[in-house]
């Protein structure tokens, strides 16, 4: 069975704290990537760092929200409609949905592409924070425009194939499906590669969860991998008490890192004959033929 993961830290840029351990998993090659947030404080910081790397594997993170009330920033374009009354990116993804004027949404991603171009990374995919471009909340789905400008830069993009089975997340929510076959459609169309699944967790606390939990939990998925190229994520970060102070289940991004640290996740993968890679793969080799997907496109519209 030939089965592929790609692992990657979301939240590249967040704070100082998730920067200390992303750099550090990735030095080690522990993850096989991370997605960089252009808006948030530790951008400078977390684009420096990549400069540096011969073989840095990062992707843009297209962050349109800022869900922390403690730790929070604004867009890069100051559209007022990118914003809430504080001045900051809006909360949640439902309050981006419902407010967010749609020019102004594509020239923020504009803008994001820009500045991770203008700061000299070497973007290898995009995904999106919060999933706030997929219309899940309102189906005010940006989904197309980012595809349209992934693929004019021949980029992967955090979309996937099929809906794992058992993927509690996604197959609770109504009308996935059909909805994933025309995204997926569109994304073939315009040139942009995909992995086959993702794999979702909970990155918020559930009752009663430990880190001996959270690790068989994790772990358990490792050896449930379908044949193919899945994705899963994390937001693993150092301890820092300030930090601690203002996320809700920072102590679950403190055991994302220290789980990475160790040898029981590299052990599991090895067991489970899975082999962690890039999205690089993605891009040379899950690409669909363009014009195959523009006819599977057009008999499902």
């Amino acid at each position: 069975m030939n089965r592929h993961l790609i692992l990657n830290c979301d939240d590249f840029g967040q704070s100082l704290a998730a920067n200390a351990a992303i750099m550090h998993l990735l030095e080690e090659r522990k993850v096989s990537s991370a997605t960089i947030m252009p808006p948030a404080p530790s951008f400078d910081e977390a684009a420096a760092w990549v400069r540096r790397q011969p073989d840095p594997r990062v992707g843009l993170h297209l962050t349109l929200t800022s869900e922390f009330p403690g730790h929070r920033w604004a867009s890069l374009t100051g559209h007022p409609s990118l914003h809430d009354d504080t001045g900051h990116m809006h909360l949640t993804a439902a309050d981006f949905e419902k407010h967010a004027d749609p020019k102004a949404v594509r020239a923020e991603i504009n803008a994001q592409f820009d500045l991770a171009k203008y700061a000299g990374l070497p973007i290898t995919h995009a995904d999106n924070h919060m999933g706030s471009l997929y219309g899940i909340e309102t189906g005010r789905s940006y989904l197309p425009y980012v595809f349209w400008q992934c693929g004019r830069r021949g980029l992967p993009f955090r979309i996937f194939r099929h809906i794992h089975p058992q993927d509690a997340f996604l197959n609770s929510i109504a009308g996935a499906e059909e909805a994933l076959t025309k995204a997926v459609a569109l994304a073939d169309t315009l040139g942009v590669a995909m992995p086959d699944y993702l794999l979702t967790h909970p990155y918020h606390m559930t009752e009663g969860e430990t880190y001996d939990s959270f690790k068989s939990s994790l772990l358990a998925k490792i050896y449930e991998l379908p044949e193919g190229v899945s994705e899963t994520y994390i937001h693993p970060a150092a301890e820092d008490a300030h930090m601690a102070s203002i996320v809700p289940a920072w102590s679950k991004r403190v055991w994302e890192y220290r789980l990475m640290q160790g040898d029981d996740f590299s052990y599991a993968l090895k067991d489970a004959g899975v082999q962690l890679i890039d999205y690089r793969y993605v891009r040379e080799n899950l690409r669909r033929s363009r014009l195959k997907s523009a006819w599977s496109l057009f008999r499902l519209l």
